[in-house]
């Protein structure tokens, strides 16, 4: 009898002192870049990248200050909000990405050799 070898799923290590904070409007922005969302849709699919689940407690507040700061903007599909970029978002957009680069072009190379 043969023995089937299972699947294990890849364990994806979490750093402790690695998360969020600061990067939850960048990451807004860039998934709304790609097509409007609603906040569930945002929610599920930045909370995958993190490898973990974003409260509506953690999402909500991000919109509304986005939204606020006119970043972003929504409209009412039924009972949801599907929020789209605005153009002032779009540029915001633009120079978060320069500004990343910038800032984590100095460790790019040890990123490459390590991984």
């Amino acid at each position: 009898m043969k023995k089937i070898a299972k699947k294990r799923k890849k364990e994806v290590l979490k750093p402790k002192f690695l998360d969020l904070r600061g990067f939850l409007g960048f990451f807004i922005l860039q998934e709304l870049s790609r097509k409007p969302k609603s906040g569930d849709e945002l929610a599920a699919a930045i909370g995958s990248r993190k490898g973990s689940i974003l409260t509506p407690g953690t999402i909500y507040p991000a919109l509304k200050r986005l939204r606020l700061q006119k970043l972003i903007r929504y409209r009412r599909l039924g009972r949801k909000k599907v929020y789209v970029l605005t153009d002032q978002g779009k540029r915001e957009l633009k120079v978060c990405f320069s500004s990343i680069k910038i800032l984590f072009s100095g460790i790019k190379s040890k990123i490459n050799r390590n991984f």
